[in-house]
């Protein structure tokens, strides 16, 4: 009854937003600036926006946020790595990460194997790998992330995420990038490329994006488990003996 009831509301406000926003442009004169600002107002009007609330807002934003990073992170490794999108007969960049971050795939790459999540990033960095392992990583993350946020692109009041998942995907992002800076084959060399420790001042670029995307999963775990009045469970582990946290089987 009360979903029933929150849902009439967004509903009876969109309508009377709208309405009055058309009443008002009529009474203005024609051409004024007041006729030019309501009008801008009436077109990019979005009715979704009264179904959120302030929280919803910010998840959209660390949402899309995390993504993008993501999205730069494997552009990064690509061009690093140049034989890893070679290996998939790309013709150039552009068109590995197009494939890779098609919405479509679902994050699923016949090169995993079947897996997904953390085992999949698991796997790219395994020294007896012949696929290709900046795409398997990327999947790996993407599908991880993608579970943390309950596989939505967008929230709304009667959404919950659960902020021990988005917690877990931090720590997990964090045992991730250790592996992909420390991953190396039998002779010594490592299997991805990323920071350049070499070159002054060091491209630490890659630790950045990783950075961003931990800053802001950990402040949106925050956010809801105190909008929520849960207790996130944290963990101190090293990251050369860590494991990967569970994300998909929290509920």
């Amino acid at each position: 009854m009360r979903v029933a009831l929150a849902l009439g509301t967004v509903l009876l406000l969109a309508a009377c937003s709208h309405s009055g926003a058309q009443t008002a442009a009529k009474n203005a004169a024609p051409g004024s600036d007041q006729t030019r600002a309501i009008g801008d107002s009436v077109a990019s009007f979005d009715p979704k926006q009264i179904g959120k609330s302030d929280v919803d807002r910010v998840a959209d934003i660390h949402r899309r946020e995390v993504f993008a990073s993501l999205r730069v992170l494997a552009e990064k490794l690509y061009r690093r790595n140049p034989r890893e999108w070679k290996k998939g007969g790309h013709a150039g960049v552009e068109i590995a990460l197009d494939r890779l971050l098609d919405p479509r795939t679902g994050w699923r790459l016949p090169a995993a194997a079947g897996r997904r999540g953390t085992d999949a990033m698991s796997l790219a960095l395994r020294e007896d790998f012949g696929g290709d392992r900046v795409a398997v990583f990327v999947a790996g993350v993407g599908d991880m992330l993608n579970v943390a946020f309950d596989e939505k692109t967008e929230f709304f009041m009667l959404d919950e995420l659960d902020p021990q998942k988005l917690y877990n995907s931090a720590r997990n992002l964090e045992v991730a990038a250790w592996k992909l800076a420390n991953a190396r084959d039998a002779g010594g060399a490592l299997l991805l490329l990323s920071n350049d420790m070499t070159q002054q001042p060091a491209n630490l670029s890659f630790e950045r994006e990783f950075g961003k995307m931990i800053g802001n999963l950990d402040l949106l775990a925050a956010l809801i488990a105190d909008k929520g009045h849960r207790t996130i469970a944290r963990v101190a582990q090293s990251l050369a003996t860590a494991v990967f946290l569970p994300v998909a089987g929290l509920r």
